[in-house]
């Protein structure tokens, strides 16, 4: 199993992705490899720091590299040589399985888009993204790939949603929910309101209904389903409150003798590196995207996504059920 990083993408490449992917090798079998991607001088420089780097890694230059203002829509023509597009086109031709960047997320749904198309039946990739509750993690579809979203669109991002929440996350029938105003049916702005008559009568879809913002903590689906405005913001506020909370409970610690309290499993709960990163899910090919300000930490965990999608199937198996399950519902808004 060959998994492409992006070298070049985190705030501190290509320190921290030479990091994660060694602490990944060091986890994973003896069949899965990592290509790293990017200027090679840097990353053998980085390489050589470590005494003990498994023999699973090679390097793929790409002399270029995708900055925070550089248009996604213009990253293929403009940068064809950036670690981004060249780490994607290694998938598209078979040389890889997946491919990991914690660079420019627009730049990576764009380009993944270009690179390894839709499957059939999508409209529009989503990213998917997990979020702690008082139970299980829940899948958030989508978190910031489509702003401006129509009701079929939702209807694709709960499929999309429900099969890797099934195949991935081990969910047997997973609950969809729509994330709302209120609970009521017909609650919420137009595309809410018809996003939820075809949902309520979708065949293949576990829906429980609308969720409100204050019942997302108490665990009560697999899914929320919105749009990528809505999911991003709700996504950037989640991950802050995580940090705040974080950084909140360790001050009082130190008021406490160390043994008294054992907090180790509530800042696991919290750091969003134990996730690491969110596939981009309906497209042809395995396109995960980290933060920018990823740690070694996130770099390993979003391999390990990587990796799990690569193991399940993931693409095939969504291709299969969608075929099988997804409704023609543009026709039917």
């Amino acid at each position: 199993m060959r998994i492409v990083l992006d070298a070049m993408g985190t705030d501190d490449a290509p320190r921290i992705e030479v990091a994660g992917t060694i602490e990944a090798l060091r986890e994973h079998e003896s069949d899965v490899e990592v290509i790293l991607v990017g200027d090679r001088d840097a990353i053998e420089a980085e390489l050589a720091t470590h005494e003990s780097a498994p023999p699973r890694i090679s390097i793929y230059h790409a002399p270029d590299r995708v900055q925070g203002n550089d248009s996604p829509a213009s990253v293929i023509r403009k940068k064809p040589h950036s670690s981004i597009v060249v780490g994607l086109e290694l998938q598209r031709k078979g040389e890889a399985d997946a491919f990991v960047s914690a660079g420019s997320t627009g730049a990576v749904m764009a380009t993944s888009l270009f690179k390894l198309k839709t499957l059939p039946g999508v409209d529009r990739p989503a990213v998917g993204t997990l979020l702690p509750t008082a139970k299980e993690q829940c899948l958030l579809v989508d978190a910031g790939a489509n702003i401006d979203c129509k009701p079929q669109h939702l209807v694709q991002f709960a499929h999309l949603g429900s099969i890797y929440a099934r195949e991935i996350m081990g969910r047997t029938e997973p609950r969809i929910a729509l994330l709302n105003i209120g609970k009521e049916p017909g609650k919420g702005d137009e595309l809410s309101a018809a996003a939820f008559r075809v949902l309520n009568r979708e065949d293949g879809l576990n829906f429980v209904g609308n969720l409100e913002g204050g019942g997302i903590i108490e665990g009560v689906c697999d899914v929320i389903v919105c749009d990528g405005f809505v999911g991003n913001v709700l996504l950037k506020f989640y991950e802050s409150v995580a940090q705040f909370i974080t950084s909140l409970i360790k001050k009082k610690l130190d008021a406490l003798t160390e043994n008294s309290l054992n907090f180790e499993e509530i800042f696991r709960i919290l750091d969003y590196s134990e996730t690491g990163g969110a596939p981009l899910l309906g497209v042809g090919g395995v396109s995960v995207i980290c933060h920018g300000g990823s740690s070694s930490k996130a770099i390993r965990n979003a391999i390990k996504v990587a990796v799990q999608a690569v193991r399940s199937d993931m693409v095939a198996q969504t291709a299969s059920r969608l075929a099988a399950s997804m409704s023609d519902t543009a026709e039917e808004i």
